[in-house]
């Protein structure tokens, strides 16, 4: 495993599991939230994100946190060995994207853009709700179109996850 992509729902533990691979492993973290958001959450248009997100990928080996199915998924499922994903409930996410809101509202993280602080937002809570439904359907058929011959890892529990740390090896 050199060129992994961990998607899931919003609060599912993405970005954890992703941080903790790339020490493990010793592999740079790609934070898809990083390319896409400007300052004060503005989106990116779609080529420049592209592009963004084709010159991160263009080493040998990295973790990518997130998929944006629709805008950059096709390009780092074309590049990976595995992907890894994260089911958990929603409720689960749901009640880690309050916590989370609460905890670090108006901070700023190592995967968030710069000038993109830590806020609560409806949207978010709305579309991680949804996410088995509208989301997780739309990443599938991409998984397939673009790479049904990667390697597919998914998690469910706490345990899973750790187990699947437990399980990898840096080279």
């Amino acid at each position: 495993m050199r060129r992994i992509i961990v998607v899931g729902c919003q609060g599912s533990g993405k970005t954890n599991l992703s941080r903790n691979l790339g020490q493990k492993l010793g592999l740079p973290v790609v934070h898809l939230d990083v390319l896409y958001w400007q300052p004060g959450w503005k989106p990116s248009d779609k080529p420049s994100f592209r592009t963004r997100v084709a010159d991160a990928i263009g080493g040998d080996a990295w973790v990518v946190d997130g998929s944006f199915s629709g805008l950059a998924f096709d390009l780092t499922l074309a590049r990976a060995d595995t992907l890894v994903v994260i089911d958990r409930p929603r409720w689960l996410c749901q009640w880690r994207i309050l916590l989370r809101s609460a905890l670090d509202r108006d901070k700023t993280r190592p995967d968030l853009p710069e000038g993109c602080p830590e806020q609560f937002d409806w949207t978010l809570m709305r579309e991680a709700w949804r996410y088995d439904a509208e989301r997780a359907p739309v990443i599938e058929a991409e998984r397939v179109q673009y790479g049904a011959d990667v390697p597919v890892v998914r998690l469910r529990r706490d345990r899973d996850i750790q187990g699947f740390l437990e399980s990898v090896h840096g080279t």
